[in-house]
């Protein structure tokens, strides 16, 4: 029998991974979604092969064995904790509030649950987790977007940063991944990650830059080990939401992929 999948969230992210289940993606099936714009997601899902039931975000856990969190941070202990409880796995996608929330990984700790980071805009995770395994005497990352892509950050009003007229790339931060975690918790999941995947948030350390000559979010990230010395860039087209890279969706994809291919890389 395949793996149920729920999703919560069915925006640039959400709607991709469904209909990627939809289509097939060996070993799993899509078996419910939840969305907080139901109108909207009843005429998107009518155009599915298979459309899966939509219930409430409470309600998840009864249909599926993996919920994929696609929401807004807010609403990721309530999406994902009922999974946890029950000894099931989460993919998140809002990786900046897990820092706020050990509480969740308590919670898959206790009871054998999994919290699932996957890759998203970012590469070189694999390599980091292996140098993490040694010594990481440092990381950091540079990140530039558009202007369009830093819209609506909490940072920028709390310290009165108007983009509106920049007309050269500006340097707006520079702190720990948790604090860039804390500020731009729609913009930064991959600085989350990182520091997850590395020596934590309070020691990867963070640069945000806005640059309006940019049509891709750019991140590079340059690390320092006792095993290797390594830099990585990466420029990403971003999806219909200019805060997220196209990419972030197509890595969930191909994590289900991995799970039961016969050749598994990374």
């Amino acid at each position: 029998m395949p793996r149920r999948v729920a999703i919560a969230g069915l925006g640039p992210i959400g709607s991709k991974l469904a209909r990627a289940l939809d289509e097939g993606i060996p070993g799993f099936a899509l078996s419910a979604v939840a969305t907080r714009n139901v109108a909207k997601a009843e005429a998107w899902l009518s155009s599915l092969t298979n459309r899966p039931p939509m219930v409430p975000i409470d309600a998840l856990e009864g249909y599926a064995d993996l919920v994929i969190e696609c929401a807004p941070a807010p609403l990721l202990p309530a999406i994902i904790a009922p999974f946890l409880s029950a000894g099931k796995a989460a993919i998140v996608m809002s990786v900046g509030a897990l820092l706020e929330r050990e509480d969740l990984m308590d919670l898959a700790r206790a009871n054998a649950g999994q919290i699932i980071v996957p890759s998203g805009a970012l590469l070189g995770l694999d390599a980091v987790t292996a140098a993490a395994q040694g010594t990481i005497h440092s990381v950091r990352m540079i990140t530039r977007k558009p202007v369009r892509g830093l819209a609506g950050a909490p940072y920028l009003s709390a310290q009165n940063i108007c983009l509106d007229n920049i007309r050269e790339p500006l340097k707006i931060f520079e702190g720990s991944a948790r604090q860039a975690a804390q500020g731009f918790p729609a913009n930064l999941n991959v600085a989350a990650a990182l520091s997850l995947a590395g020596i934590g948030p309070e020691r990867t350390m963070v640069e945000i830059w806005a640059d309006p000559t940019l049509s891709r979010n750019m991140h590079r990230i340059e690390v320092d080990a006792d095993s290797a010395s390594f830099s990585m860039s990466i420029a990403n087209v971003p999806s219909e939401n200019p805060r997220t890279g196209r990419i972030t969706a197509l890595s969930v994809i191909a994590y289900l992929r991995k799970v039961y291919a016969p050749l598994r890389v990374g």
